[in-house]
């Protein structure tokens, strides 16, 4: 076992890599930008190196100055954490080369996955149930049409690089197919370097469900279950569980079965997850695998009880995998909600600011919180703005989405905006209770947009009664009185609209009249 370990990476992920390594006793290293100095990472490690200015390619992305932190530092491994070098093959090489250990996969087992076309044609090869494509690089629009119509309509042209929906466009016609093969060229190239693109079936309602596979180095592997990541907004996921609602024990079977074979096919080890679109017959088809450790990676952990992240840095050390494929159990349902400093009012627009109050739910077995702030700490305008995880675990899905709802109404973020309101809003959805999901739910569910004033009527007047008692008994504390048995008069704006709120309180409690309507509240 290693006794010190860089992690290569800042926020959440960090902050999670480095809680299992102090368990394991492993000391650790954090490396962090200007921007970052202060950052809960930085605090939360044994020892920290300044790697380099705010832009990440100045830092995060800067693979001399992080081998060099390493080397300095006497870490003898490192954690590349998901995003920024976590999938580039020229890390794991440079890692190796200073004689240190990369926690994770081969840098040949990273560039086979990393490239889609090369990926979708060693799939196939393994006989791993795919999507009709056609997996050859595009030329130009006039090849991009005709090869369109030869596999048929409605199809996505996708970037041969790179991933996060980035470089992909759903085309229903010819004239969509050159335009989008435009786009989708000009965006591969801006975002990956590689204007490569290709073009494949799109499916209509399509799931998303991820399998998530662990492999050791003496060719043990396993596979643990599934993740429903169909909840997102322009190819971002928002919310992810486990297990998925529509996959039963022969899905989750042959799914498996197909990851691990492709897993074998390629010669992984370490964390990996295999991603799946999922069509209305239930028919799954390989989309891409992710040679990582996966942002949603806490769902799995709390229907297995095992912890990935342990299990990467033991197999990184050259231990075997002790669990059989007969041993994995799925106990209960896990979902996680993606907590985001944005504004989904206005599109989602990425917010920065200080937390003024960052007052999370508590931990308890029902909940877990990976986050990546505290109280105080500044969001960014240079990385992403993911500021925690809050996931649920309950005996059954409907328990795990109860106790997600309680938690989420009880998550305070004050100083910048965020999307706490908008995940409850998802969460609280008939169809979400229904597990009816697909990746156009929140395009579906929300066709103009997100807005404050999408609560059901009986819920925003019992809100504004609330909110009416409450600034009825602040005024009379600041004021130096008891609430007098007498009625104030307030106005509330709620999206924009004001409403007349009328409040007599008494001894017995409060009456509230909105719109001719009374409510009584008790405090």
């Amino acid at each position: 076992m290693f006794s010190k370990l860089l992690v290569a990476n800042r926020g959440e992920i960090a902050c999670r890599i480095m809680r299992t390594a102090r368990r394991l006793g492993i000391r650790t290293v954090a490396v962090y930008s200007e921007a970052d100095a202060g950052a809960l990472h930085v605090r939360a490690a044994d020892e920290a190196v300044a790697i380099g200015a705010a832009p990440a390619a100045q830092s995060y992305l800067a693979i001399t100055r992080i081998v060099e932190a390493a080397r300095a530092s006497g870490a003898e491994a490192v954690h590349p954490g998901y995003g920024f070098l976590s999938e580039n093959p020229a890390f794991v090489e440079a890692i190796e080369r200073a004689g240190l250990v990369f926690i994770g996969p081969s840098a040949a087992a990273i560039a086979a996955m990393g490239d889609k076309i090369a990926a979708k044609k060693l799939a196939e090869g393994a006989g791993i149930n795919s999507i009709p494509a056609h997996l050859e690089p595009l030329s130009d629009a006039e090849h991009a049409a005709a090869v369109a119509a030869a596999i048929g309509y409605p199809v996505m042209i996708k970037a041969a690089a790179g991933g996060g929906g980035k470089g992909m466009r759903v085309a229903l016609s010819a004239e969509q197919v050159k335009e989008g093969f435009a786009r989708a060229q000009s965006e591969a190239q801006s975002s990956f370097g590689d204007p490569r693109v290709f073009i494949e079936r799109f499916i209509a309602e399509p799931r998303h469900i991820e399998i998530q596979i662990l492999a050791d180095a003496h060719g043990n592997i396993v596979h643990l279950g599934e993740r429903e990541c169909s909840i997102q907004r322009r190819h971002q996921k928002v919310i992810e569980e486990a297990p998925s609602p529509v996959v039963d024990d022969a899905m989750r079977a042959a799914m498996g079965a197909q990851a691990v074979a492709l897993a074998g096919a390629v010669g992984y080890r370490s964390a990996g997850t295999v991603e799946f679109i999922v069509d209305r017959e239930r028919r799954f088809y390989f989309l891409e695998m992710n040679t990582r450790l996966q942002v949603e990676h806490p769902v799995t952990e709390l229907v297995t009880g095992l912890d990935l992240v342990e299990q990467m840095i033991r197999v990184a050390a050259g231990e075997h995998l002790t669990l059989r494929q007969d041993q994995v159990m799925l106990r209960g349902a896990a979902i996680e909600a993606r907590v985001y400093a944005e504004d989904p009012v206005r599109g989602f627009l990425p917010a920065t600011g200080r937390l003024r109050r960052f007052r999370p739910p508590p931990a308890s077995d029902a909940i877990r919180l990976d986050a990546g702030a505290e109280e105080g700490d500044e969001i960014s305008v240079h990385y992403d703005p993911m500021i925690a995880k809050l996931c649920a675990h309950g005996a059954t899905r409907a328990a795990a989405i109860a106790a997600l709802e309680r938690a989420l109404d009880r998550f305070v973020i004050r100083g910048v905006e965020h999307n706490v309101g908008f995940l409850r809003a998802v969460v609280s959805r008939p169809r979400f209770h229904a597990g009816a999901l697909s990746t156009d739910f929140i395009a579906e569910e929300f066709p103009d947009g997100f807005w404050l004033d999408t609560l059901d009527p009986g819920t925003r007047e019992r809100l504004i009664a609330v909110a009416a008692v409450a600034q009825h008994q602040e005024a009379a504390r600041a004021a130096g009185l008891a609430p007098a048995a007498r009625a104030s008069a307030w106005v509330a704006t709620v999206a924009g609209a004001d409403v007349a709120v009328e409040v007599i309180h008494g001894d017995a409690g409060s009456r509230v009249r909105i719109a001719g309507r009374s409510h009584s509240v008790a405090t």
